[in-house]
């Protein structure tokens, strides 16, 4: 096991299930070892899985399967750094599709609540260009997007 994990609250016995759909959309990602409850608690009687490993994109987590109590919110986000239209489509379908939600500037979150950041790198070279009208440009034009659309980006920050 490494030093440090990033633990995801989920509702009871949902760990296990968003951890095959993550494993499932990104690269570089599968579900590990689960453990399994060794007292009834609220979110797991004996037996059923308590905490589940996975990884995505290489990035370690465990998965609790928590109960209620807690919600994910916007505070904490995975942003997925993509490097064309077709990337940052797939990724954001799949979570949009999947029964989430799309918000505004290239966020949206899955059907368990936690948000992602789908972010092409030609949207932070555009925000963070030099010449700051055109980093201004790109920057009004995303906040008018949901899913980012790269070609209207690079099109704000041309002037275009």
């Amino acid at each position: 096991m490494t030093k440090m994990m990033t633990c995801l609250w989920f509702d009871r016995g949902k760990a296990r299930e968003a951890a095959e759909f993550y494993a499932s959309v990104f690269p570089d990602s599968h579900v590990g070892k689960a453990h399994p409850s060794a007292v009834h608690l609220p979110s797991a009687k004996v037996g059923e899985d308590l905490t589940v490993e996975f990884t995505v994109l290489g990035q370690a987590y465990i998965g609790l399967n928590g109960g209620p109590n807690f919600k994910p919110n916007e505070a904490v986000s995975f942003m997925i750094l993509t490097e064309n239209q077709e990337e940052t489509d797939r990724y954001w379908d799949a979570i949009v599709g999947n029964g989430g939600q799309e918000s505004a500037c290239g966020w949206c979150k899955d059907r368990w609540g936690f948000s992602w950041q789908i972010t092409p790198r030609v949207l932070l070279e555009a925000t963070t260009d030099p010449d700051r009208a055109a980093a201004k440009r790109a920057m009004e034009a995303m906040m008018t997007m949901t899913k980012i659309d790269i070609a209207a980006i690079e099109a704000a920050r041309e002037g275009r």
